[in-house]
């Protein structure tokens, strides 16, 4: 295994999907929740949420099989020193939460037109059926931060890798996306926005130090490999 491939693995991914978070529910919430139940509805909400969620999961999956998998034969044919530097996008991308600067992060607007084009279609089908759908189309939401991920996993060095990493982004996205989709965060009222971006900042500000301590080997400094510690 290749120096940078170290940080390929379902609890980095996992950090990174909490972190993101509440970035999704505050730029992709309103989308992905066009399918929840109302009160008139007789499907049952957690029925249609694990639908969608699962569904999702397998998406990502498939994607970041397909990314590992073409990644793989790239690597092969190509020089890896210059891929050693490569994971150091995700620690730039953990600061740049930090400083806010993710909401300049470039967005795929034409993707996001796509999708709802797409998903309103499914509205008609039965909602179990229908969130299970949108969630399948979840790559195309327009999500810098995803593409990111996507964009990582080409260079995984495996399909098995790339879904780990792509499914381990996912998971970390659904706790605070369901919350939001269950409508619990408005019923609640116990912790604000404000909170919530402290929050996001003081795990990206963690996860920043942690992957970049994960990284260091592959800028030549010594000892790295001797850490027995291994959180990632």
């Amino acid at each position: 295994m290749l120096e940078y491939q170290t940080i390929y693995n379902a609890y980095t991914a996992l950090i990174a999907g909490l972190v993101t978070s509440v970035h999704c529910v505050a730029m992709c919430g309103p989308l992905s929740c066009a399918f929840t139940p109302t009160q008139k509805d007789d499907a049952s909400q957690h029925l249609v949420l694990t639908s969608y969620h699962i569904a999702k999961l397998f998406s990502y999956a498939l994607v970041g099989t397909l990314a590992g998998a073409f990644g793989s034969v790239v690597i092969r044919s190509v020089e890896s020193s210059w891929l050693n530097l490569l994971p150091w996008v995700l620690v730039a991308f953990f600061l740049a939460v930090v400083f806010r600067l993710d909401r300049y992060i470039p967005k795929p607007k034409w993707l996001g037109a796509t999708y709802r084009r797409v998903t309103a279609r499914f509205n008609k089908l039965q909602k179990p059926v229908a969130a299970g759908l949108i969630g399948f189309a979840s790559p195309l939401l327009p999500c810098g931060p995803l593409y990111m991920i996507f964009g990582l996993a080409l260079f995984s060095g495996s399909a098995v890798k790339g879904a780990e990493f792509a499914i381990g982004f996912g998971l970390g996205t659904i706790p605070l996306l369901w919350l939001a989709q269950s409508q619990f965060m408005r019923l609640s009222g116990g912790m604000s926005g404000g909170r919530l971006l402290s929050f996001q900042r003081v795990m990206a500000f963690v996860a920043a130090l942690v992957v970049a301590w994960r990284l260091r080997t592959t800028l030549g400094i010594e000892g790295a490999e001797n850490w027995v510690c291994h959180p990632f």
